[in-house]
């Protein structure tokens, strides 16, 4: 059984707000974009207080070859935001009901995106159980909606910056760290919850190797591939 770490785990080392990854990180091929978020840090700064989560899965929407991505019809209201700058929120709803939470990368125009679909909580521990309505701690980031939920995240957020360029919003100030100790192998493997069709062939999904935290792990008939990060 892993070992949890204590909900006060690491508080008094949340990085602070001018060491937030740039947009240059985001102008990199996505596909390196996902792989390189695996083992950063998800910050949000509240009045009140500060949540952490480590990343450790994450899924490439590509604009060409993707029939997966929202924009592999064209640009529309819904998908506006992925046409942006790179480090752009995209936040969307999926059945009616959850939010998911992307990150825009590639050259301003070209619709690409990265969804942060899992991650491992480091502080805010007791707001997130609150805001999620469940006290395990591999229930509260362990998959896009979980994790959108967790952190607060609402439509508000959407077209918001997590660079180190953007500026704080009236929901507090969201951004990503690199803090240098990533995995140096990552798993990758095939996109989960895609419809028929919608590219769920394709290997753009980027997990930590054994990690508990992930939204769940490859199936044993599954291609995957230890690459180095």
């Amino acid at each position: 059984m892993c070992q949890q770490k204590s909900p006060n785990n690491r508080e008094d080392h949340v990085p602070e707000r001018t060491r937030a990854l740039s947009r240059y990180f985001f102008l990199q091929q996505t596909q390196q974009a996902a792989r390189r978020l695996i083992g950063c840090l998800l910050v949000r700064r509240t009045r009140s207080e500060t949540l952490m989560a480590r990343i450790v899965e994450t899924e490439a929407y590509l604009a060409e070859g993707d029939p997966g991505c929202h924009a592999a019809r064209g640009r529309t209201e819904r998908n506006a935001p992925m046409f942006g700058e790179p480090g752009t929120l995209y936040v969307y709803l999926i059945y009616g009901v959850h939010l998911c939470m992307n990150i825009v990368t590639a050259p301003e125009g070209k619709p690409e995106a990265i969804l942060l679909r899992a991650a491992e909580p480091l502080a805010g521990i007791e707001l997130m159980r609150r805001r999620r309505g469940r006290e395990p701690l591999q229930d509260l980031c362990s998959g896009p909606a979980k994790l959108t939920e967790a952190f607060g995240v609402t439509p508000g957020h959407n077209c918001t910056s997590v660079t180190c360029e953007g500026e704080a919003h009236a929901h507090g100030d969201l951004f990503v760290v690199d803090p240098g100790d990533g995995p140096d192998e990552i798993l990758v493997t095939t996109r989960i919850g895609l419809g028929e069709d919608a590219g769920a062939d394709l290997m753009l999904r980027y997990l930590e190797p054994d990690s508990p935290w992930v939204s769940a792990p490859p199936k044993t008939d599954e291609p995957a591939n230890y690459e180095k990060r």
